[in-house]
């Protein structure tokens, strides 16, 4: 009997087929310290096409394998370490973009095409995907549904589930499964669709999707305004209330402000706006009045600063250099956006003011950046504190030892008993990501 390497190599090719210890070390890496247990995958595949990928599952369903997804692996850190599995299956082979229907504002990729990739295409015919994803130029399509990672611009267009109108994905056992289509208005297929969308790869490989796109604005200003907690806090009510209309609202720590902060004290209030020039330049002023209610003053960004404020921000919590951290823990937290100050300041003075982090205020979903590990009593007061306003704790990146020793999710009974339910339909045998989401009730 052959080796795990010499069956998919036999399926999909040797150039397609990698063994451990041909694999790079910038993909063992974020591979190993997903898998909770010492034994590693025998192989990566990396199947070039639909077809093989579906050949892929089928063998390995035949077979009995374990199966880890993965599209780069910039985010396969994220969340509970996987069980042992037998083989990895990438799908960053997939990497064409299918069609682009410009006056549909649609398009359809393979799951491997990067967002760096689709971006600097949708850029040509003035479009984009309204997505700010961590580590842009690495992470996939197929990962970014799968980890559900949307970003800053969640304020204008909303989450990634929203972009998805059509999906394709491969079950366990190597059966294609569709959903969707290629126009706006088709709805069949809705619940699959969202059901994939922060699945980490637990119900199936997404093969291809069929996006919304939107029109790239023609101006873009960025308004950054620091001040101490209360005064950030009364200006973003008034935001809120008011009929302005920014593509992201970001409350953001002293330290991710690099060295823009006044003081430790002073937290910033990130304001994006994109329209037409005219437009753009109206809310501006209209955002400077309310400001000036609170005696704050914006300092006005655009063109490369307004980029590279932005990108700052990204980097800090995700580090393009070193997406897979040794060091620090990096949290996403969900809490009311009324509580999202009062979170940060009581996150500083317990854990110190060396943290990083930012929230979307519309919707209280943010990420915070520690430096060192903290013990677990502490992460169950963060929890506690979140679902206490209707919010939620998740541990992305840390070491191995602590996300043993604190559950990663703080799942509810009820929920895990639906999710196991779902991946029973899905996956019977538990083989894609096996124990993903901690083990079944």
């Amino acid at each position: 009997m052959g080796t795990i390497a010499q069956s998919v190599a036999a399926v999909i090719g040797e150039a397609a087929t990698r063994p451990w210890a041909a694999v790079s070390p910038e993909l063992q890496q974020p591979i190993a310290a997903a898998i909770a247990a010492s034994e590693l995958p025998a192989c990566v595949a990396e199947p070039g096409t639909e077809a093989d990928l579906a050949a892929v599952m089928t063998t390995a369903h035949g077979e009995g394998w374990r199966i880890l997804p993965l599209g780069s692996g910039s985010k396969l850190t994220w969340g509970h370490p996987v069980a042992a599995v037998d083989l990895a299956v990438s799908t960053r082979g997939l990497n064409r973009i299918l069609g682009h229907a410009v006056g549909d504002l649609t398009v359809t990729v393979e799951a491997g095409v990067t967002f760096g990739e689709l971006e600097a295409q949708l850029a040509q015919t003035g479009q984009t995907l309204g997505l700010d994803p961590a580590y842009p130029d690495l992470a996939t399509l197929g990962g970014i549904v799968a980890t559900a990672d949307t970003g800053a611009l969640r304020q204008r267009y909303g989450g990634v589930r929203d972009r998805v109108i059509g999906i394709t994905l491969v079950r366990h056992d190597g059966e294609l499964a569709k959903a969707g289509g290629r126009v706006v208005k088709n709805v069949a297929g809705y619940d699959l669709m969202k059901l994939m969308t922060g699945s980490y790869g637990t119900l199936g490989l997404i093969s291809q999707l069929t996006l919304r796109t939107y029109p790239q604005p023609a101006t873009s200003k960025t308004l950054l305004i620091q001040g101490s907690a209360t005064e950030i806090a009364a200006l973003t009510a008034e935001m809120l209330r008011s009929p302005l209309t920014p593509v992201a609202l970001d409350i953001v720590t002293p330290r991710l402000l690099g060295e823009r902060p006044q003081d430790a004290n002073h937290y910033g209030l990130a304001v994006q706006f994109r329209s037409i020039a005219a437009g753009v330049k109206e809310q501006a002023a209209e955002l400077e009045k309310l400001a000036a209610t609170q005696s704050l003053t914006p300092e006005v960004l655009t063109d490369s600063a307004e980029s590279d404020l932005w990108q700052q921000f990204r980097h800090s919590l995700h580090p393009e250099a070193s997406p897979f951290p040794e060091a620090g823990v990096l949290l996403k937290l969900g809490i009311l956006p009324t509580e999202v100050l009062p979170l940060l300041t009581w996150l500083a003075d317990h854990w110190g003011s060396e943290l990083r982090g930012r929230f979307h205020c519309w919707r209280g979903i943010g990420q915070v950046w520690l430096p060192t590990t903290p013990d677990v009593k502490r992460l169950k007061e963060l929890r506690s504190r979140c679902q206490n306003h209707s919010g939620y704790c998740s541990l992305l990146t840390a070491p191995l030892e602590l996300k043993q020793a604190f559950d990663p999710w703080g799942l509810s009974p009820d929920t895990r008993r639906i999710m196991a339910k779902l991946q029973a339909q899905f996956d019977p045998q538990q083989r894609l990501s096996p124990q993903r989401w901690g083990r079944t009730p």
